[in-house]
């Protein structure tokens, strides 16, 4: 056996693990011993994402998929559903509203197990993937672990700048923004309140558009009446977008119209301009005008992301380089070239269609969920393969707030009330459970008649509601439970 590329994690990804077995683990028995069984097509999927997820349940219903041993391995024990993450971020939804545990989703299909572990490294040869706590010998494998914050060479921003990709990141989120609220009616001089009372948001994407528009909403009607001393509606927002216009994969009418409700909202656009420099006092830009700071205790993180690091390993393993962005180069067919057995799904590939490189976004990972899982299924039956994979753009959508989004939905430019319904009903529906519809669905009702968010905790923060300190200390309990890098998310946008 060749020896596996492994891949070393970085500071911010620990796993919590049994360190007694230091030796790379041995290979993990499948669960059948016979003859017949050992002959069972394995398949191994990393990830348990939009297309992780999707390629599992894919693979249930036919005599095909009775053939398969499938197991699915993630160093979490639920399904998030991303594209509502920020509502958690800005206290409208609970983690558990959009957080699906996985067990439960094959509960009824034996041949699927799922695994609690990280995948850290592959040999192509062996056909082995490496875990923390043991190996697994696979058939096909797929790798749909991804991605994570980028920072475009400055990880030290994270500290003072959090993105948006994990439960632990909406928690650390939602505490910086209403402890800074409590640090405002704390505070004594007019300075310091005022920077309490900023926030920045980096980024003019689908999240960062989102968050913005929900800080707005927060500040200017949820909690309004809630302070003595100051007025939350007096928040200053300010959004920062390195290029000409917000949204940028949307149409230009679009993406104005998403500008204008921005600021409708009282949010401050700056377009074309950089963020050079993150700080605990706030940020540092660069645009035509110069170089400007703006002093605020709180600045969110949407501007970049990177593939996860399990494309190093992945692309080291089958001896080639990376892609923009740490990604894995794929074919038409989502496998790795030379590696029809492996495909890479989701944030993890830099697929191109009809010389379109396909955005990482929820529908892409969805839609190469279900062709891995066609092909998988017509190699077990011994039928003729799909074709290649083609991508189906059903369209775009954001949401700035109550009656406020935009939608590109071929050839139709939807926006205001009718862009936010539709909004509403699509997510809604993508929600994998009915018992978590239904639970989004009450706390929107209840949120749109009362403007009341009720899941506005604060967790992380010492007794004067310190913005800094309270993040500090989030993070370093983040990074003692190994909750950075998940691989249980894809994109956020449908």
């Amino acid at each position: 056996m060749s020896s596996v590329t492994t891949l070393t994690p970085p500071a911010d990804t620990p796993i919590a693990t049994d360190d007694s077995n230091a030796s790379t683990p041995a290979p993990l028995p499948w669960p059948q011993a016979s003859p017949q069984a050992r002959q069972r097509h394995r398949v191994v999927i990393v990830g348990a994402g939009f297309a992780g997820v999707e390629v599992a349940r894919n693979l249930t219903g036919s005599k095909a998929a009775a053939r398969l041993d499938v197991v699915l391995v993630d160093r979490r024990n639920f399904s998030l559903f991303q594209p509502l993450l920020y509502q958690v971020a800005t206290g409208l939804l609970s983690p558990a509203n959009i957080a699906i545990p996985i067990r439960p989703l094959f509960r009824a299909h034996p041949h699927i197990r799922v695994l609690l572990d990280d995948a850290v490294g592959f040999d192509a040869r062996a056909k082995l993937v490496q875990l923390r706590r043991c190996s697994l010998t696979y058939d096909t494998l797929i790798v749909a672990s991804g991605s994570r914050h980028h920072y475009f060479g400055h990880p030290e921003w994270e500290r003072f700048a959090p993105g948006l990709k994990t439960v632990e990141d909406a928690e650390t989120i939602r505490s910086r923004i209403f402890s800074a609220l409590e640090a405002a009616e704390l505070a004594t001089e007019p300075a310091a309140q005022q920077r309490y009372l900023t926030f920045v948001i980096a980024g003019g994407g689908p999240t960062s558009v989102e968050l913005a528009g929900a800080v707005a909403e927060i500040t200017r009607h949820a909690m309004r009446q809630e302070f003595r001393l100051i007025d939350p509606a007096l928040a200053r927002i300010v959004l920062i977008e390195a290029e000409i216009q917000v949204l940028g994969s949307f149409s230009s009418e679009s993406s104005n119209e998403a500008a204008r409700a921005l600021q409708s909202l009282g949010v401050e656009v700056m377009l074309a301009t950089r963020i050079v420099g993150v700080d605990a006092q706030g940020v540092t830009f660069a645009n035509a005008s110069g170089i400007g700071t703006v002093a605020a205790a709180t600045v969110l993180w949407g501007a970049g992301v990177r593939a996860s690091p399990l494309g190093a390993a992945v692309a080291e393993a089958v001896g080639q380089p990376l892609a923009r962005g740490g990604r894995v180069s794929v074919s038409d067919c989502c496998t790795v070239p030379e590696h029809p057995e492996i495909f890479v799904l989701g944030d993890l590939a830099e697929c191109t269609i009809a010389e379109r490189t396909l955005p990482g976004v929820a529908q892409v990972a969805i839609q190469q969920g279900r062709y891995a899982a066609r092909v998988i299924l017509a190699r077990a039956a011994g039928k003729r393969l799909p074709g290649p994979f083609r991508y189906q753009d059903r369209g775009s959508m954001a949401t700035i707030g109550r009656r406020l989004a935009v939608a590109d939905i071929g050839r139709w430019r939807l926006r205001g009330r009718v862009a936010w319904i539709a909004w509403l009903g699509l997510h809604l529906v993508k929600i994998m459970q009915w018992q978590n519809r239904l639970l989004v669905l009450v706390q929107w009702t209840w949120a749109y008649a009362t403007w009341s968010r009720s899941a506005r905790l604060i967790t992380g923060v010492d007794a004067h509601g310190s913005p800094e300190s309270g993040a500090a200390n989030q993070t370093s309990a983040a990074r003692a439970d190994g909750t950075r890098g998940s691989g249980s998310g894809s994109p956020s946008r449908m």
